[in-house]
């Protein structure tokens, strides 16, 4: 299957501005994929796919991740906001036969982040962030960081996430918090180094 199968098939599953966040995704997943070297049809191909169930019922997304026997962790149990990300990569890989473990990983933490990230999962993370449509405030920031270093960048849109979760009094998943330590952990060591 190729991108145009792909945005078939979601097409049907999603509304107009699903849709076009989508396509958005993708086409910025293969801007960054350009700049830092990734495979450009996987980044698209992960990017088209990354919210494929996320407007389905939250009982069809608590079906697909209990059916797969996976057990959500109290934060995730809370949180149908991250459901999306587990049960998409799991649809994809049963329904459409996608295999390789690094998309489906990419679809997988794409809300989250995760330790030891891919690069490929990295910039589907931040292309989420900066797809074209997006317009909150900091986004052109987002942008600019995202062409120099993805990590920068998940910082920056760590700081907005982390502000907005304690502000509404949400858990943080530590998937979040492991993510972004090891990012600030391996910029002291690289300060540290260049000393």
């Amino acid at each position: 299957m190729n991108l145009n199968d792909y945005k078939n098939i979601i097409r049907d599953k999603m509304g107009d501005f699903r849709y076009n966040h989508s396509v958005n995704v993708a086409k910025e997943a293969k801007k960054l994929a350009k700049i830092y070297g990734a495979d450009e049809e996987k980044a698209q191909t992960a990017g088209i796919l990354h919210d494929i169930t996320k407007e389905m019922s939250k009982e069809e997304q608590l079906q697909i991740i209990v059916d797969r026997g996976i057990i959500l962790d109290n934060i995730q149990k809370n949180a149908p906001k991250l459901w999306h990300g587990i049960s998409g990569s799991i649809y994809v890989k049963d329904k459409l036969g996608i295999e390789d473990d690094d998309i489906l990983n990419s679809i997988r933490y794409h809300t989250t982040g995760r330790a030891k990230m891919s690069l490929l999962e990295k910039i589907i993370f931040v292309a989420d962030f900066t797809s074209e449509e997006r317009t909150y405030s900091g986004v052109s920031t987002m942008r600019k960081k995202s062409r120099k270093c993805l990590e920068d960048a998940m910082l920056y849109g760590y700081k907005f996430t982390f502000k907005d979760l304690s502000r509404r009094e949400i858990a943080i998943h530590p998937d979040e918090v492991a993510c972004y330590n090891e990012i600030i952990m391996n910029k002291l060591y690289l300060k540290g180094k260049n000393k």
